[in-house]
């Protein structure tokens, strides 16, 4: 019989400052998930269970008479994803491609290229202001306009800089190699260099998408019309009216005698409702993440 080899495997020995690691984030974990989950079971309970047990880990009577109001309202609901969803995109787009441009040419060498940057550095430090930036919208006529929320967030310095020690990191060979060939520089920027910085792209793309998933500060301040309000601000209205009116609260407790309704049930509902999309797209990015942050995030 032939000599069988046993592989043994050493176990891994942790360290204290592991171990502690560890302990700190599985107590974070729960802090952040309890509550979370919480959340979640009050949008399905009844408002006698809630009264009863304000805290259970599953619904003691399980209803969707909270969701049915939330959809009721369809009309503000729907018009309120509609802006969300057409900002979140447009703006996701347009931020991408002018900081993944600025970024390519700041990677190249150009006459001032350093003063250029540490000026775009300085506005990481130094704002216009909430009144002159007001002003500057108002007189360019884009109040209660997509586009006015857009350009306030067209560019971010951070993602140019990151994005520009990525370019930087891509051997100058392989691009003098495709000037060879004949490529252009803007056969070079997206044939090239765009697809090898592909995690760049992904992460930073997620972090603009969810800023203006959750953008409620210059909506609240430029859009004036209710059939632009954007997500935050619906859920925003949802929680004042559930919580701080008087008379909302008489007239969800009379509901409440006769369906399922509660205030705190409408507030979860909406609050899941608004977090569902950006939590079904954010497994998907996941695995960018570590790489993407982790390229160029050495050399400035």
């Amino acid at each position: 019989m032939a000599n069988t080899k046993k592989t043994v495997k050493k176990k891994k020995k942790w360290h204290n400052t592991e171990i502690v690691a560890m302990i700190v984030l599985t107590l974070l974990a729960i802090l952040i998930v309890v509550p979370f989950w919480n959340a979640i079971v009050i949008s399905f309970e009844s408002a006698a269970e809630y009264t009863r047990h304000p805290f259970s880990w599953l619904p003691r009577k399980f209803t969707l008479e909270n969701y049915k109001y939330l959809l009721g309202r369809g009309s503000a609901l729907l018009s309120a994803y509609r802006s969300t969803i057409l900002l979140t995109i447009g703006g996701t787009a347009a931020g991408m491609t002018v900081s993944t441009m600025v970024a390519y040419a700041y990677s190249r060498d150009f006459p001032g290229r350093k003063l250029f940057f540490r000026m775009m550095i300085l506005t990481m430090f130094l704002g216009g202001g909430v009144i002159p930036t007001y002003m500057l919208i108002r007189n360019l006529g884009l109040l209660d306009t997509y586009t006015g929320i857009v350009l306030l967030s067209l560019a971010s310095s951070y993602n140019i800089i990151i994005m520009k020690n990525g370019f930087e990191a891509v051997p100058m060979d392989l691009q003098d190699a495709a000037m060879i060939d004949g490529a252009s520089d803007m056969k070079i920027f997206f044939l090239i260099m765009l697809p090898l910085q592909k995690p760049l792209l992904a992460t930073f793309s997620l972090f603009s998408a969810v800023g203006y998933w959750n953008t409620w500060y210059w909506p609240l301040l430029l859009l004036n019309s209710g059939k632009k309000s954007v997500l935050q601000l619906f859920l925003r209205s949802i929680i004042n009216n559930a919580s701080r009116s008087n008379m909302a609260a008489k007239t969800l407790s009379s509901v409440a005698r006769q369906t399922n309704l509660f205030s705190e049930g409408i507030q979860m509902a909406s609050v899941f409702a608004v977090m569902l999309p950006i939590m079904v797209v954010y497994p998907f990015l996941q695995k960018y993440f570590v790489k993407g942050v982790l390229i160029g995030a050495v050399k400035m």
